[in-house]
């Protein structure tokens, strides 16, 4: 009996050292936000204002625009006027936030930044959802048109947020346009065709479509996308069968496919520390580039909760954002999770 005590003490002191010495998961929880008073439903995406130090969540079943202030991280308000808001610009230099909304008349909608009252509406044609900012260029490019109008294409429609006007739209052959990604050092947007299994690579200077990469030899109705610019790789989720579809920017070609099952509405990629996030259910996966080839390791994943499926990462906090919705007894909040490197 005594050897059997001391044999498992002994076991029990190398099993707690053991768990002393384990690596930390990439993520980790720091803290939630609670969001009280938001019923069961989805949210959207996040966007940011980086010099006033907020951000906006889009509560796009509670038609609400959430404003969350990052230095003390807690909800500073709540925007009613939005119908059903999906995404964002924000102009930190006019101080507008620019709202797509599809919720009654499709349109954009322009809130004065600080007082947040409403300055005027772009008409959109119908499912104005996806968009993308071009910050430097104070260019909005939102996804409107397609199945929803009766039409078998979309339109990229191009909003100057100095001016607060549409000055263009571009034509994509397919009815029904997903997330986009823009080139900072180069003049394209990628744009997810769903339905073709495609990507339109458009020149945002001569504003058309100058070639589309088909995908549908790994996978189809294409999902949340990230650019990885500095390695000239994009990310497109093919959410039949699950799917990370890796392209190489310089020629179009498919480079690798990993697995990766689950529903996601964001993918996200910090060239820094070169992790890829995908933020759905039931989990968050984060992938990791290996310096062999086009490689991308599974660094590990965080099990979600309910409808979990939209984050947002801030390079100068190191920390991703993600939103989870209410239900049952539970409010809604926004998990915040710090990266470990």
């Amino acid at each position: 009996m005594k050897r059997a005590i001391a044999f498992f003490t002994i076991l029990a002191a190398l099993l707690g050292a053991e768990a002393k010495c384990q690596v930390p998961g990439p993520l980790q929880l720091t803290q939630t936000i609670p969001m009280p008073g938001l019923k069961d439903g989805d949210f959207d995406h996040f966007a940011l204002d980086v010099p006033g130090q907020r951000m906006f969540l889009a509560a796009e079943e509670n038609s609400a625009v959430v404003v969350l202030d990052m230095r003390t991280n807690k909800v500073l308000r709540i925007l009613r006027g939005p119908k059903a808001p999906h995404s964002f610009a924000y102009d930190s230099d006019a101080k507008k936030l620019y709202v797509v909304d599809d919720g009654g008349p499709n349109q954009v909608e322009i809130y004065d930044g600080t007082t947040f009252k409403l300055l005027g509406t772009i008409p959109m044609e119908a499912h104005a959802d996806a968009s993308v900012y071009d910050a430097e260029n104070k260019l909005f490019y939102v996804g409107n048109g397609g199945k929803e109008a009766e039409k078998d294409y979309c339109l990229i429609s191009v909003i100057d947020t100095t001016r607060g006007e549409k000055v263009a739209d571009i034509k994509v052959d397919d009815d029904r346009v997903e997330s986009m990604a823009i080139e900072k050092s180069g003049s394209r947007l990628f744009v997810n065709m769903y339905n073709k299994g495609a990507i339109a690579v458009i020149d945002r200077k001569e504003r058309k479509v100058i070639t589309t990469w088909s995908i549908t030899q790994e996978g189809r109705f294409n999902g949340p996308m990230a650019l990885d610019e500095p390695d000239h790789r994009l990310f497109v989720l093919a959410r039949d069968p699950g799917k990370v579809v890796i392209v190489n920017t310089d020629s179009g070609k498919i480079v690798g496919a990993p697995a990766c099952v689950g529903n996601y509405d964001d993918a996200i990629y910090d060239p820094e520390t070169r992790r890829l996030y995908l933020v759905g259910v039931p989990f968050l996966k984060i992938f990791q580039k290996n310096e062999e080839g086009d490689r991308y390791d599974n660094l590990g994943q965080v099990p979600t909760a309910f409808h979990a499926e939209t984050g947002i990462y801030v390079p100068k906090l190191k920390q991703l954002y993600m939103v989870v919705s209410h239900h049952g007894a539970t409010d809604a909040v926004v998990q915040i999770y710090k990266v470990v490197p």
